[in-house]
């Protein structure tokens, strides 16, 4: 894959998160398959973002945001996204998007923004792992196992990517070994972005969601590429500590501290490669098993 192909996946992924201004309070955005036969939830994620950030006055950024998946999204359905502008006050704005798709509410979201300001600082320090630059692309293990990828989804899975991931210690999807619910993977975007904050922020989101549920297969031997495996995000929660730039690489440490009720909570952390912890993630998924083998 050449640079320049690269580039063109993550200006696809900017142009998905452009939304159409529909009305004042109101934005269309249109799909990308990744492969999962619906909806990708970074992606109502991050254009949920993008249209309350339209919505904010600037010198605010989103700090927070948590939000529900209620009904699967279809891919050739343009997703309708209304901003309800709860309240703007001296520090703080927040706003709550409902993604809609032909009448039905697929998703909701509620983010507050916040002004700039000092306080008190800390953080956890990030975990010791391999540099990415010592660690193969995400996309390069994808393809060479292609040949054992089913043909209606081999041409999606081995697609350009606009983020590049690199996983440490990757598990093999076919025949995944039982490990601890720890996983720790870099990412950035492939190619240089804008000095754009709130695309920072939505690519961020958009990532966010890649691999977080996963983790909590990982103790199971179990893998999304199994038929027995039904599973599906319930909720996102997202944390910006401090900004941060998605085409430098990033560390996402994640870990699934319990599953229980055929749900599985997840969390993670995204540090800068200098160490910082720039952002925190929680999510809740459903894990259920379809009979056996």
């Amino acid at each position: 894959m050449d640079e320049g192909e690269a580039g063109w996946a993550l200006a696809d992924l900017l142009k998905l998160l452009d939304l159409e201004r529909l009305e004042l309070n109101l934005f269309r955005g249109q799909n990308r398959d990744i492969g999962s036969g619906r909806l990708f939830g970074g992606q109502v994620l991050a254009q949920s973002l993008i249209a309350a950030a339209r919505t904010v006055e600037e010198g605010r950024a989103a700090h927070s945001l948590h939000g529900y998946f209620m009904l699967a999204g279809d891919l050739d359905t343009p997703v309708v996204y209304q901003v309800d502008r709860i309240r703007d006050g001296k520090s703080f704005t927040t706003r709550r998007v409902l993604a809609i798709q032909e009448g039905r509410e697929i998703f909701t979201m509620t983010a507050s923004f916040h002004v700039a300001e000092p306080g008190i600082e800390h953080a956890l320090p990030m975990p010791r792992v391999p540099a990415p630059e010592e660690l193969p692309r995400e996309l390069d293990l994808v393809r060479a196992m292609a040949d054992r990828i089913p043909e209606p989804l081999r041409g999606i899975y081995t697609q350009d990517r606009p983020i590049d991931f690199r996983t440490v210690a990757p598990v093999d999807p076919f025949a995944p070994e039982v490990r601890e619910p720890v996983k720790h993977m870099w990412f950035r975007a492939e190619g240089a972005m804008p000095d754009d904050a709130v695309l920072h922020q939505a690519v961020l989101a958009y990532a966010s969601d890649y691999g977080l549920l996963g983790t909590s297969l990982l103790p199971h031997g179990l893998s999304f590429l199994m038929r027995r495996v039904q599973a599906a995000s319930l909720d996102h929660a997202v944390w910006f500590h401090r900004p941060c730039r998605v085409d430098d690489w990033l560390l996402y440490a994640m870990d699934a501290p319990a599953a229980a009720g055929s749900r599985a909570f997840t969390r993670g952390s995204i540090y800068t490669r200098d160490g910082t912890l720039a952002v925190s993630t929680a999510q809740e998924g459903l894990i259920r098993l379809r009979g056996s083998g």
